[in-house]
């Protein structure tokens, strides 16, 4: 059967679109094996990290999805004051709002509060370091039970929009070892749904976490 002349454009222009479609996808997946790479690299080179190199093998990732990167609106919190956030070790560590984020994940618009930490020797605000903790419907099950984070600088946010980029989470130290004062995400950064996106359980403590 010799397709027309129409529908033969319509067939190549479907052909280079998914050509484009999957080029994208693995150039995606291929940035994302590079980031996470480093994230390990830095891991293992952080005189207080809490895994040897004979651990890297427990370390687990969701499959980079692209649908969990989004941009997100960002507004400000004028006038928030310095409040503490409680820690697995049982301490205190002081935080200021920073501002406040807003999204669409598959179809459903959320918020995460974003924050500064305060520098405990100073009681200044550590410039230009943002802080997203949060947690979600995976934890417990698929990924540490204490919540994940996400790291930001003040000029990641232009014009007052944040790309937001769930396959960077990771898991806070406490994920890996006892012994570390690791913030608990707030209340208000809970996401109510499964963000299968970014770093998993660590397994080598999978009946423990």
């Amino acid at each position: 059967m010799f397709l027309n002349k129409h529908m033969r454009t319509v067939y190549f222009t479907l052909l280079l679109v998914l050509g484009q479609f999957l080029a994208h996808a693995s150039s995606y997946n291929d940035s994302m094996l590079a980031y996470r790479k480093g994230y390990i690299d830095e891991l293992l080179k952080d005189p207080r990290s809490p895994i040897k190199g004979s651990d890297v093998q427990y370390l687990e990732f969701y499959a980079p999805n692209p649908k969990y990167r989004v941009t997100a609106s960002f507004k400000p919190s004028t006038g928030s004051q310095p409040f503490l956030i409680n820690t697995h070790s049982g301490k205190q560590k002081p935080y200021k709002e920073y501002g406040i984020l807003t999204f669409t994940l598959l179809d459903t618009v959320y918020t995460l509060h974003v924050y500064q930490r305060i520098d405990i020797m100073t009681q200044q605000v550590v410039k230009n370091e943002l802080f997203v903790p949060f947690t979600d419907e995976t934890n417990y099950t698929e990924t540490f039970g204490g919540g994940r984070y996400l790291d930001f600088k003040e000029t990641d946010i232009v014009q007052n929009e944040l790309e937001l980029d769930f396959n960077k989470c990771y898991n806070p130290y406490c994920a890996f070892a006892d012994g570390f004062s690791c913030p608990i995400p707030p209340k208000e950064n809970y996401i109510p749904t499964t963000i299968k996106a970014g770093e998993k359980m660590f397994t080598k403590f999978s009946s423990i976490h």
